[in-house]
């Protein structure tokens, strides 16, 4: 839409709250007047006590301060502030080349700095990054509390930039009934944003229903999905609904949706193309309406390009992207997974040390925060004490160096093959009872098994 003179009209979308403190009337008259113009309410104040009056007055989100002013310095208005509202957010404007300067009002818990003369593009981009992290922070707070309110057993931990990145974007992406991929390894937690996603959805008072497609026999899955009739096939004694029919008008969560067999990728894309599926046995065609989460830890690009998964399911179900970061990733989130735990699995109050702490950080967690629970839920039922030592963990934990991700992946792949030989040689190599002991599918087994080289005998290939 133009203006009557041709222009394109100014779209105003943040109202943010801007203080500029400035003892310079023309410094103060250029900014202001730069920010009102896209789109900023701004105040302005000659000298830190007005700034602290107006700062207390207002709902100020975020400060320009200039380091050097009679009276009261942009250093103490800045540490008066953050006493009032440790939340706000604060560019400090320096003399030009003055590092020191610099360095002590980040220290002093200004987010960034600018050098005089300002540049006014180079302020714009600082402020509309700061305008980012705050959303992102908003979006994941509104996430807990609705989950909070809603008295759901339902935990979300984590404080770090990329898990309120994660919450952020699932708060946003809930609302709409598009299909969404949640990526990660093994552990990360993705069944947890796969039922944020429902809770926070308006198909939260429908089904969760969840398909582990790793675990479900191939000649199984479309009876699965789909349901079948009576008949349709040996064993079949009476009519079955399928995932797809529970699911109706809730979600519908398919994980580890990449170990999916071809056949049966042709058959779920018709459905979600459709929104009409056939029962196994059945002419009848069925309306469905269910929101379709995925989760997988495989790179489901490589796959297609590979050709073992289809380009046009890809797209169909990759329609919003959920990835979620390993631990080692996020380790200050660490302390708070290890409370949660602690708290859930100790049989009595338990304390953990903070050098046993240091090392559960430290730690490179191949499995992710699945493999901490476990870890912590092994420890405290052992541990002899209240007090949660560095004894109490299992070994590799104590004596693995946190870089020694390499040695760590040697070791998991150690114990898989030894799993996968022990499940074997019980089932004197009948690999559909073997891949039941092990809660895995056929397919997944025979993969594993070429994987690490396994045959009769037991010798590698």
């Amino acid at each position: 839409m133009e203006l009557p003179d041709g222009s394109l009209p100014l779209i105003r979308i943040n109202l943010m709250n801007i203080l500029i403190t400035d003892d310079d009337p023309l410094q103060q008259e250029l900014l202001q007047g730069f920010l009102e113009k896209h789109g900023y309410r701004v105040f302005s104040a000659g000298d830190g006590g007005e700034a602290l009056r107006l700062f207390r007055r207002e709902p100020i989100q975020l400060v320009l301060l200039d380091h050097r002013m009679p009276g009261l310095t942009g250093d103490q208005a800045l540490a008066e502030m953050k006493a009032l509202n440790p939340q706000v957010r604060a560019i400090m404007i320096t003399a030009y080349g003055a590092v020191e300067t610099a360095v002590r009002v980040m220290k002093l818990g200004a987010d960034d700095f600018l050098e005089k003369p300002v540049d006014l593009a180079q302020l714009l981009e600082k402020i509309q990054r700061l305008e980012q992290e705050l959303a992102v922070v908003e979006d994941a707070a509104e996430a807990r509390r609705e989950v909070e309110e809603a008295a759901l057993p339902l935990s979300i931990i984590g404080d770090s930039p990329a898990m309120r990145e994660v919450f952020s974007l699932a708060r946003r992406v809930a609302e709409t009934p598009w299909s969404v991929l949640i990526s990660g390894e093994t552990g990360t937690g993705k069944e947890l944003i796969a039922r944020l996603l429902h809770v926070l959805s308006p198909r939260s008072t429908a089904p969760f229903i969840e398909v582990n497609c790793a675990a479900i026999p191939e000649h199984l899955f479309e009876s699965e999905l789909f349901g079948h009739e009576r008949g349709a096939f040996t064993g079949a004694a009476r009519q079955r609904r399928g995932r797809f029919e529970l699911a109706q008008g809730g979600t519908l969560f398919l994980d580890e949706v990449g170990e999916l067999p071809p056949p049966l990728q042709s058959k779920l894309l018709r459905a979600l193309q459709e929104q009409r599926i056939n029962r196994v046995g059945g002419e009848q065609e069925i309306a469905v309406n269910a929101r379709v989460v995925t989760a997988t830890n495989r790179d489901l690009r490589k796959m297609v390009e590979a050709g073992t998964f289809r380009e046009d399911l890809f797209f169909r179900l990759n329609v919003f992207e959920i990835g979620i970061p390993p631990l080692r990733q996020r380790r200050e989130d660490i302390p708070a997974l290890v409370n949660l735990f602690v708290e859930r699995y100790a049989p009595r109050p338990i304390q953990v040390a903070s050098e046993t702490l240091d090392l559960l950080i430290k730690y490179s967690w191949p499995g992710n925060v699945r493999e901490l629970e476990h870890l912590i839920q092994r420890s405290v039922t052992l541990a002899r004490s209240s007090v949660l030592r560095p004894l109490d963990l299992p070994p590799e934990v104590r004596q693995l160096d946190a870089d020694d991700s390499g040695l760590l992946q040697e070791r998991l792949a150690i114990v898989e093959r030894e799993l996968l030989l022990a499940a074997l040689e019980r089932t004197c190599w009948v690999q559909t009872q073997a891949a039941e002991a092990l809660g895995v599918s056929e397919r997944v087994l025979r993969y594993k098994m070429a994987k690490h080289g396994l045959k009769r005998n037991g010798d590698p290939r």
